[in-house]
C-alpha cells in the first residue's frame, strides 16, 4: 500500500536532490502538461521542505534525460549512505513515488520503492588515478 505523501511530514533535515538543468523536462518534452516541467515538479518538492534541491549544469549523463541524484542526509553519509542516481525520472506518478521515499528519509533511511527501481543507475566510484604526476 502507498502512503499518501501528503500524510508524512517531512524529516527534519531532509535528503538533498540534484538536478541536471539541461536535461530536466527531456522525458515528457512538449507532452508534459505541467508548466515548467519536471524541474517545476522538484522544486514544488523542496518548497514542501522535502528535500533540499540543487540545480547544476550537467551531471554528465546526458544521454539518460531527466538525470536526478538523490542525496543522503550527513548523518546517513556518515552511517555509509551512498547517493542514488535516477534517469528518465519524469512525470506525476515517478515524481510521487519519489516524494514519498525522500518523506520516509530517502537514500540510508528508507528502502528504494519498487516504481523507482527500474529508474535507478547502478554507478561505479570513481577510479583512484593511476597517473604519476
Amino acid at each position: 500500500m502507498r502512503t499518501d505523501p501528503a500524510t508524512v511530514e517531512p524529516t527534519p533535515d531532509p535528503p538533498g536532490l540534484t538536478a541536471c538543468a539541461l536535461c530536466a523536462g527531456e522525458t515528457l518534452g512538449h507532452r508534459d502538461p505541467l508548466p515548467g516541467g519536471q524541474a517545476e515538479r522538484l522544486r514544488l518538492l523542496a518548497d514542501d521542505g522535502v528535500a533540499r534541491l540543487t540545480f547544476v549544469d550537467c551531471l554528465d549523463e546526458c544521454e539518460r534525460g531527466d538525470v536526478v541524484v538523490a542525496r543522503p542526509t550527513a548523518g546517513c553519509r556518515r552511517s555509509g549512505a551512498t547517493p542514488v542516481w535516477f534517469e528518465r525520472l519524469a512525470g506525476d506518478d515517478a515524481t510521487a513515488e519519489l516524494e514519498s521515499w525522500l518523506r520516509a528519509g530517502g537514500p540510508g533511511r528508507a528502502p528504494l520503492p519498487p516504481a523507482l527501481e527500474p529508474h535507478a543507475l547502478e554507478r561505479q566510484p570513481d577510479a583512484p588515478s593511476t597517473d604519476p604526476a
